[in-house]
């Protein structure tokens, strides 16, 4: 009896970036071979072409593991797809897009929104549990919306922690049960910041008219040549802003002064310094400074009128900003004996800051102010900081406030928050409102003393009865402060 052999179903195997198709039923016969001398082959049907391809998760297998583009030519070349097999893997990968499984172009196919084991991401956030937040530093539109990522503590806490406006390499862990966060992120370590090409560094001027830069980064290794032309008229040991001009892997670097900042060793140097140092930026984008002149006063509208409460503010004396102030007075309520009504105001920098617009990102970026000894570099740009945005002294201006009843012995009655519109009484020192209550009043604090001064005073003694009851921990550290001699 004759008996019949079955051919072995193909086996394919896949690696990273590169895949090879075992195929027992392929081997070359002498019967092939003739064929393949003196005529064609029959042709395949589309079920057999079809048949032959690999499955969709070794697909899935294959764009996970390669670190390469990957689309339909690096398919065909990992499974070792030809002829008319390349038209069933183009019709199964155009199947495979229209179901949601793949995204990208024919050029460069993913699962959407797969983000690779190990990648670059951007710290941009936390969230409401002090949390870090990460997005991938690039990121294609085409794959879906950009994930976000749970930064958590790396083991044994080898690596650095990372901070907003970090990017860091990362090990990516998929989270199939947190709906918040489908990806947790373990730092493997911090890269540096991207920086402009803008520089700074110390010139030396040269004999033919020439010069040279001492970059102030350490970690920039080299000299940079500024040649004739574009030395800006700097002179021999002068603090200069410059540009990298060429910086090729081979010959001479060249760079182009763009400022001169003086003296290195001067007070306004030294803070210009440590601006680059730490990478932060103190100009702001053309968008961003249009967007502040454009922005206007507010007027009363729907706001509560505080113009006629003597709010004031009382800060550090070489404050640059006033952006709080406070009132006390009895509170009128006969069932509320030697109680105390507490308005608290704050200035509404939200008014100015629309949500997704060029000031709030810019804002987003920065994250806070930086106080430097000879300067403040801004969140905003000063005409909101500065102007808009600062309680000043006789200048109506937009606040958020709340209004807190107190007992006689410090505990809260009520409260209530509303927007309104304030005009600061005074702006006065700290040590300013002491001395007034101590007994020495000056030309500001005199007509204050009554009516404001000894008001706060007496309901900050009633919030201090609470205070001691609860038993808080009090420190009493000394504060340090740089001050520059010029």
């Amino acid at each position: 009896m004759a008996t019949s052999k079955k051919t072995a179903p193909p086996k394919k195997t896949v690696s990273a970036g590169k895949a090879k198709t075992k195929n027992p039923a392929k081997a070359k016969s002498p019967k092939k071979r003739k064929a393949a001398k003196g005529g064609k082959a029959p042709p395949r049907t589309r079920a057999a072409a079809r048949a032959s391809l690999p499955s969709k998760k070794e697909i899935f297998e294959f764009l996970e593991t390669t670190s390469a583009k990957a689309g339909k030519r690096e398919i065909a070349r990992a499974f070792g797809i030809k002829g008319a097999e390349r038209i069933a893997l183009k019709s199964l990968l155009r199947e495979m897009t229209e179901e949601g499984l793949l995204a990208g172009s024919r050029r460069k196919l993913t699962r959407p929104g797969l983000l690779p084991s190990v990648t670059v991401l951007e710290v941009h956030t936390r969230d409401e549990d002090g949390e870090f937040v990460a997005r991938p530093a690039t990121w294609d539109d085409e794959a879906g919306p950009m994930p976000k990522i749970l930064m958590v503590e790396s083991r044994g806490n080898l690596a650095p922690t990372p901070g907003i406006g970090d990017r860091v390499l990362a090990r990516i862990t998929a989270q199939d049960g947190d709906a918040d966060y489908p990806y947790h992120a373990r730092t493997i370590k911090k890269l540096p910041r991207t920086t402009s090409r803008s520089l700074l560094g110390i010139f030396r001027a040269l004999s033919d008219g020439r010069g040279v830069i001492d970059p102030i980064d350490k970690k920039q290794l080299k000299e940079w040549t500024v040649p004739q032309g574009s030395t800006d008229d700097a002179e021999d040991g002068e603090l200069v802003r410059f540009e990298i001009a060429r910086s090729a892997r081979y010959g001479v670097p060249t760079a182009r002064i763009v400022a001169r900042l003086g003296n290195p060793e001067a007070q306004q140097s030294i803070s210009l310094i440590a601006l680059h140092a730490h990478g932060i930026p103190d100009v702001f984008p053309p968008d961003v400074i249009a967007e502040a002149e454009a922005a206007k006063g507010v007027e009363l509208g729907a706001r509560v009128d505080l113009r006629n409460t003597p709010l004031i503010t009382i800060d550090p004396v070489d404050a640059r900003d006033h952006d709080d102030a406070v009132f006390a007075e009895p509170d009128t309520d006969p069932d509320n004996e030697g109680g105390w009504a507490v308005i608290v105001a704050i200035a509404d920098v939200a008014h100015y800051v629309t949500p997704g617009r060029a000031l709030d990102r810019e804002a987003r970026k920065r994250g806070n102010s930086v106080y430097f000894p000879d300067r403040v570099v801004p969140m905003l740009p000063e005409r909101i900081s500065n102007e808009l945005c600062s309680l000043k002294e006789g200048v109506p201006r937009p606040c958020l406030a709340v209004r807190m009843v107190f007992d006689k012995h410090g505990h809260k009655k009520s409260q209530r928050f509303f927007r309104g519109l304030m005009r600061s009484a005074a702006s006065l020192s700290y040590e300013q409102a002491q001395a007034a209550i101590d007994g020495r009043t000056d030309e500001a604090t005199a007509p204050l003393l009554d009516t404001v001064l000894r008001p706060l005073w007496g309901a900050y003694a009633s919030l201090n009865k609470a205070r001691k009851a609860r038993g808080p921990l009090e420190l009493d550290l000394p504060e340090r402060k740089i001050l520059l001699d010029g």
